[in-house]
């Protein structure tokens, strides 16, 4: 009789345990999870004059699609070295990151990065083959992947067409950027891997070899030769100098170029004939990321078509969708003819510089991870590169004449002093 009171107590108080175990279900799906993303500036659709604000499509996505209340937190870098030393640190956690390729080699070589599961990325299967997995240099060839992209282009010179004619003897090589007729003109990268790129490239070596220390040299002494024609080492500060015409060369990124284009039609662009950069920047989620689920739909979405092309047409740069595929797709092919005809109202050569001949025909090489001594010894040139004096002869000529003025002022002070002194002495002899 006590045996059936004890069971037929312990069956209501699993029964009363119900409302309690339904509400922790109920709170867990009604939870709002922050997913912490981590990209470059102005590299999102993000609702601009009427644009698709990604993000924001994405957290409906997650209610409606997924049944998960989901926050993107969304901030951005201005490099992959300060995105490197951020996440290296520590001092802040992010589930999706977007650097580019040698520094995802970097990052899975260091173990910073999780494996992704293809099973909850489908919308791979949307992507040129040749930006997948193996197939691309940084990604390991045992089968696992840790990136998947998101743009990729390659590096040309962008340049005013008032101050610069084509039918100078540099146009249309990297020799532009050394050209003395245009000194106080041009800019130059402010970061150690693009812009020894560029005085590699120019001189015909690879940007990989770090074994051939004499050729860094060499690029060293055409940087410093470079300097006392450049008016600024810089970054995002490029878009405001060429826009405004304060600046009439500068090597960067292809995208980019049509950007500075729409606020200013005088600028020109081609890539160097001797060779650039070829570069990917891929969604990566980092070892210690606290929402890889979420992450993982974070990047699906990313390579949905209709998302892929919002956010292509918004930044200007190349999309890795095999968009000649996708074309004729009954769900996704008008997505692809609308970012055709936005890129042609932004500039009339624009798929033909992303995809086409133009692009297709330049050698391009892709900067892969450095070894430690190769990170050192790149990190020392720049260093020397960067802190040896700026100041041109003319500056020192001027200082030495102010020098020569403050000496003769102080001779002079000094001299009446003393007369002043035998004069006061004298009177009062007197």
């Amino acid at each position: 009789m006590k045996k059936a009171f004890a069971i037929l107590l312990l069956v209501c108080l699993l029964v009363g345990m119900i409302p309690v175990f339904s509400s922790c279900v109920r709170d867990e799906s009604e939870r709002t999870i922050t997913l912490y993303v981590y990209n470059w500036g102005e590299y999102i659709s993000d609702g601009y004059e009427d644009t698709l604000d990604v993000n924001a499509e994405f957290e409906k996505y997650c209610r409606e699609e997924l049944g998960r209340n989901v926050k993107v937190n969304y901030s951005t870098f201005s490099s992959n070295e300060d995105m490197y030393a951020k996440v290296k640190s520590g001092a802040a956690v992010y589930d999706v990151i977007i650097p580019s390729d040698y520094i995802i080699q970097r990052m899975i070589t260091e173990g910073m990065l999780r494996n992704l599961n293809r099973d909850n990325i489908p919308n791979l299967k949307y992507i040129r083959d040749e930006f997948k997995g193996e197939n691309v240099y940084y990604e390991p060839q045992d089968g696992k992947i840790y990136s998947v992209p998101y743009f990729y282009g390659k590096i040309g010179i962008i340049y005013n067409t008032e101050v610069v004619s084509e039918d100078i003897e540099t146009f249309g090589s990297w020799d532009l950027m050394w050209d003395e007729n245009f000194k106080g003109e041009i800019l130059q990268f402010n970061n150690s891997r693009d812009a020894f790129g560029t005085a590699l490239y120019k001189l015909g070596y690879s940007v990989n070899d770090t074994e051939n220390t004499a050729h860094w040299q060499e690029a060293l002494e055409l940087l410093k030769e470079q300097k006392k024609l450049v008016q600024g080492y810089v970054m995002d500060e490029v878009f405001y100098k060429m826009k405004s015409g304060s600046a009439a060369i500068a090597a960067y990124y292809a995208g980019d170029f049509f950007t500075m284009y729409e606020d200013n039609d005088a600028l020109g662009f081609y890539y160097p004939e001797e060779g650039t950069n070829l570069y990917i920047d891929a969604m990566c989620i980092p070892s210690n990321a606290l929402h890889p689920d979420i992450a993982e739909a974070y990047i699906n979405f990313m390579c949905r078509p209709d998302i892929a092309c919002a956010n292509a047409a918004y930044t200007y740069y190349a999309s890795p969708l095999d968009l000649e595929a996708l074309e004729d797709d009954m769900e996704f092919g008008d997505a692809v003819k609308e970012y055709y005809d936005a890129m042609a109202e932004v500039h009339e050569d624009a798929i033909e510089i992303l995809y086409g001949e133009m692009s297709a025909k330049v050698s391009a090489e892709p900067y892969k991870n450095l070894s430690p001594e190769g990170l050192i010894q790149l990190n020392d040139l720049w260093e020397e590169l960067k802190v040896e004096s700026s100041i041109g002869t003319e500056i020192y000529v001027i200082c030495g004449v102010i020098l020569v003025v403050l000496l003769a002022l102080a001779i002079w002070y000094f001299i009446r002093k003393r007369q002043r002194a035998k004069l006061c002495k004298s009177l009062w002899q007197r």
